[in-house]
C-alpha cells in the first residue's frame, strides 16, 4: 500500500496539473486521461468477441447443461440470460463454504461494478458502491436498494444498513447493477437481494463454530424441515471479535426464522422473524498519514479519548401471502414493521463542537402488492406486472455533547423525523420475435420528508420536503446465437438526500433547502451466454450521466452533502465462469470505470471538473480457483483493486493492492451426520492496504493531517468445525 499526496498550486492551476495516475496503480501503467466512450467501447467489443469465441469451442451436450438460473430482484421473475440489466447471482456454496462470514464482500467481491470496503469496523457497518454511487457514504450504504427475503433494509429516505443481514442462513444473493428506480423507488446505483432458507429446501440441523486471530470466535445453529402443509427453519448466530485495530472490538447476535403454512393449492402465507442485538461496537476511527506510518494498528486519539462506537437492537416481522390465480397469474403481497433503538458516540472532538453523541429510536413499516400474469397482445405474448407499495419511516432522534457524560448531557437536538413513501409501478415482457424481447417498465413515487423540531430553545427548526419522481426503462434482449444473448437497456433513477444528508452547514436543524436529489441516466448495452455451456461469461458496456451528484463535504467534524453539477460514469463491467472438469472452477471479473465530475465547482469556489470521484478505484479485478470434490473443497481467490483518491480535489491518493486469500475443508460422513473441518487464510502474503476509505475527512485541516484512513489486517487465520445432521 502507497499514500501519494499531489499538491495543485491552486484550484485556477488545476487544468494545468499532470492528470497522471498516482503511484501504486497495480492494474495499468497507462494514465489515466481523460479517455472517450469510443476507446471503453473498443475494450467492450475485444472482450466480446473473444468471449463469444471461448464460448463456441465450449459447447457441452444438452445432456450436461447446467440448471436454468432465475432472477426475482427485477420484480418481472426472468430467466438470467434473458434479463436486459446487468446481474448477478451468487449461489449458496458461494456464500457460505468455508468463509469466516464477517460481512457481505466475502462473497460479492467476485461482483463486476461493485466495490466493497469496511469488513472490520463494525460501528461503520459495511460499505457498498456500485458504478460509483454509494461511494460518498461515510458509513453505511447510500444509493444502493437492499431487500432481504423480499423485505426492505433500504428506509424511504435512502439509508441502507446490512449489518442485520444473517449470513449463515443465505442461500442467494442477486446484485442488478446499475440505476434501478423503476424496480423499486429512490435509489441510483441498482439492487442486492439477499434470500434466506426456508424448510422446504433446507431440512435437516447444523452446528458450526470457528475461532481465529485477534481473538475472533463465531457459532451458529440452524435448523429446518417440513410438517404436513407447514415448513420451518430457523438460525441463531453469535460473533465475538477483538479486532486487529484498537478500539475495534464487536459483539454481535443475529437471529433469523421462517415459518411456511400452504393453506391451499393456491394460497401460500409464509412468516419472517429477524433480530439483531450488537452492545459492542466499537469504532476506531480514521488515521492522518503521521498515525499511519506510526502504528497501522492503533486507533485515533479522539476514538480512544471518547470510547466511540455505537450500540443496535433491531426486529423485525414480515408476512408475505401469494396467490397463485390459475398456471400464469399470481398475486404476491407483503406486510412488514420494524424497531431499530440505536445510539453511537463518533470518534471526533474539536473545540466548541459538543454534538458527536447520537441516538435514535425508530419505527418502519410498509406494504405492497404485485399483480403478475401473462396474456396476448396482436397475438404477441405479453408478460406483465403492475403494483402498488406505501412506506414510513419514524425516528425519535436526540443529539448530546459527547464524553465520559454524553448520556446525561444537555440535548442539542431533539426532534421527530418522518420519511413516507407511495409508490405505483409496472412492467412488461413483449416477445416481438421469436428472437427478440422488448422491456418497458414506470413508476412514480411520491415522497415526503419532515422533521418535527421538539427543542425550541433555540428556535422552531420544523420543516419539510416533498418530492414527486417519475423513472422510466426500455430494454431489448437479443437471441442471436444458440444460448448467446445481446441486450441494451435505457433507464432513468433518482437519489434523495437522506435525512442525514439533508442537515445544514450552519448548524441549525431543519432541512438544508441547498440540496436537492440527483438524477440520473443509465444506458448500458451487454453480451451473456446461457447456462447451456461449461462457459458462461458476462459482459456490460455503461454509460451514465448524473445532474445534482450529491457529494460530501466536513466542517468542524461533521460531515455535510451538496449537489455537484453533473457526474459522469462509463466503463465495462466483465465476468467469466469456465467449468474447467473434474470439480475445478475458474472464475474471474474485471471492472474499468471512469468516474468523474463532469462540471463541479465547490463551495470555496474550486473547479474540480474533471476530478475523478474519490473513494473508487477506476480498476478491480477478482480471480478464484474453487475445487469440489466428494468429501474436500478448497479456494485460492485474488481480489486486486487500483489507486483511488481521498477527496474531490485528487490532491491524494491511497495505492492500490492484491489481496491473496484462501480456505479449503474436508467432509466426513458419520452415518447419518456429516463432520466438517474447515480453515481459511485472509491476505496470505501479508500485504499492507486501506480496508476503507474516509472520503473527504476532516475538512479544514492541513491534507497529511486528515483521517482519511482505515487499515486492513495483516495476514489473519481462521479455522473450525460443523456438524450437519
Amino acid at each position: 500500500m502507497s499514500v501519494r499526496m499531489e499538491r495543485a498550486p491552486g484550484a485556477t492551476a488545476r487544468a494545468e496539473r499532470p492528470n497522471s495516475r498516482p503511484a501504486g496503480t497495480i492494474l495499468s501503467g497507462n494514465a489515466p486521461g481523460r479517455r472517450g466512450f469510443g476507446n471503453i467501447a473498443l475494450r467492450a467489443l475485444a472482450l466480446a468477441l473473444a468471449c463469444n469465441a471461448a464460448a463456441a469451442h465450449a459447447q457441452v451436450p444438452e445432456a450436461e447443461a447446467l440448471d436454468t438460473v432465475i432472477v426475482t430482484g427485477t420484480r418481472l421473475e426472468r430467466a438470467l440470460p434473458d434479463t436486459p440489466s446487468g446481474v448477478t447471482v451468487i449461489e449458496e456454496s458461494v456464500i457460505r463454504d468455508g468463509r469466516q462470514g464477517l460481512q457481505l464482500d466475502e462473497a460479492l467481491t467476485r461482483v463486476p461494478g461493485l466495490f466493497l470496503q469496511n469488513r472490520y469496523n463494525f460501528a461503520q457497518g459495511q460499505r457498498l458502491s456500485l458504478r460509483g454511487f454509494g461511494a460518498r457514504a461515510p458509513f453505511g450504504v447510500r444509493g444502493i436498494r437492499i431487500r432481504v427475503d423480499g423485505f426492505p433494509e433500504t428506509l424511504p429516505d435512502g439509508q441502507s444498513q446490512v449489518g442485520s443481514i444473517d449470513l449463515d442462513t443465505a442461500t442467494r444473493a442477486e446484485v442488478i447493477r446499475g440505476p434501478a428506480s423503476v424496480l423499486y423507488g429512490n435509489a441510483s446505483g441498482g439492487v442486492i437481494s439477499v434470500e434466506t432458507a426456508n424448510g422446504r429446501d433446507h431440512a435437516g440441523t447444523a452446528v458450526r463454530a470457528q475461532g481465529g486471530s485477534d481473538s475472533f470466535f463465531k457459532f451458529n445453529a440452524h435448523s429446518g424441515g417440513e410438517h404436513g402443509d407447514w415448513d420451518y427453519h430457523a438460525g441463531i448466530s453469535h460473533l465475538d471479535f477483538e479486532g486487529w485495530r484498537q478500539q475495534s472490538a464487536v459483539e454481535k447476535t443475529l437471529f433469523n426464522s421462517k415459518i411456511g403454512w400452504n393453506l391451499s393449492d393456491t394460497h401460500r402465507l409464509e412468516a419472517v422473524v429477524t433480530a439483531l442485538e450488537l452492545p459492542t461496537g466499537e469504532d476506531p476511527g480514521g488515521l492522518n498519514l503521521t498515525d499511519l506510518a506510526e502504528d497501522r494498528r492503533q486507533a485515533s486519539e479522539d476514538a480512544l479519548l471518547l470510547d466511540a462506537g455505537q450500540e443496535v437492537a433491531q426486529q423485525r416481522i414480515g408476512l408475505t401471502h401469494e396467490w397463485s390465480v390459475g398456471a400464469r397469474t399470481a398475486i404476491v403481497s407483503r406486510a412488514f414493521y420494524t424497531r431499530r433503538d440505536f445510539e453511537q458516540l463518533l470518534p471526533f472532538s474539536f473545540p466548541g463542537v459538543d454534538n458527536n453523541f447520537i441516538t435514535f429510536d425508530r419505527d418502519f413499516y410498509g406494504v405492497d402488492s404485485a399483480f403478475k400474469s401473462g396474456t396476448k397482445l396482436a397475438a404477441l405474448p405479453l408478460r406483465y406486472t403492475l403494483g402498488v407499495e406505501a412506506q414510513r419511516q419514524l425516528d425519535d432522534r436526540r443529539r448530546r455533547g459527547g464524553g465520559p457524560q454524553a448520556t446525561s448531557a444537555e440535548l442539542i437536538q431533539n426532534e421527530e423525523q418522518e420519511a413516507t413513501v407511495l409508490a405505483a409501478f409496472g412492467q412488461i415482457d413483449l416477445d416481438l420475435h421469436p428472437t427478440v424481447t422488448l422491456n418497458l417498465g414506470a413508476r412514480i413515487d411520491r415522497l415526503e420528508l419532515s422533521i418535527d423540531d421538539r427543542l425550541l430553545s433555540d428556535g422552531d427548526d420544523s420543516g419539510d420536503r416533498r418530492f414527486t419522481e417519475a423513472s422510466y426503462s426500455g430494454g431489448l434482449i437479443w437471441r442471436y446465437f444458440g444460448p448467446h444473448r445481446l441486450y441494451a437497456q435505457v433507464a432513468t433513477a433518482f437519489e434523495s438526500p437522506t435525512f442525514t444528508e439533508f442537515a445544514r452547514p450552519d448548524g441549525s436543524a431543519g432541512f438544508n433547502p441547498a440540496i436537492d436529489p440527483q438524477e440520473g441516466l443509465n444506458r448500458e448495452i451487454g453480451f451473456r451466454n446461457g447456462f447451456g455451456s461449461r462457459l458462461h461469461y458476462d459482459l456490460t458496456l455503461f454509460s451514465v450521466r448524473v445532474d445534482d451528484e450529491i457529494t460530501p463535504f466536513e466542517m468542524d467534524g461533521r460531515t455535510f452533502f451538496q449537489n455537484a453539477a453533473r457526474t459522469d460514469r462509463e466503463g465495462i463491467e466483465a465476468a467469466l465462469v469456465w467449468d474447467a472438469g473434474h470439480g475445478l472452477t475458474l472464475t474471474g471479473s474485471y471492472t474499468y470505470a471512469r468516474l468523474r465530475f463532469d462540471r463541479f465547482i465547490d463551495r470555496d469556489g474550486n473547479d474540480l471538473s474533471g476530478n475523478d470521484l474519490p473513494g473508487v478505484p477506476r480498476q478491480n479485478a477478482f480471480l478464484e480457483a474453487a475445487w469440489q470434490g466428494q468429501r474436500a473443497f478448497a479456494a485460492i481467490d485474488t481480489q486486486i483493486t487500483d489507486s483511488r483518491y481521498a477527496e474531490n480535489a485528487n490532491d491524494l491518493s491511497v495505492g492500490g493492492f492484491a489481496l491473496v486469500n484462501m480456505r479449503g475443508g474436508w467432509r466426513f460422513p458419520l452415518g447419518s451426520t456429516t463432520l466438517e473441518i474447515f480453515a481459511g487464510i485472509n491476505n496470505l502474503l501479508d500485504r499492507d492496504y486501506i480496508a476503507n476509505l474516509r472520503v473527504n475527512a476532516n475538512q479544514g485541516r492541513p491534507l497529511d493531517a486528515r483521517g482519511f484512513f482505515e487499515p486492513g489486517p495483516e495476514r489473519q487465520l481462521y479455522g473450525g468445525i460443523a456438524l450437519r445432521l
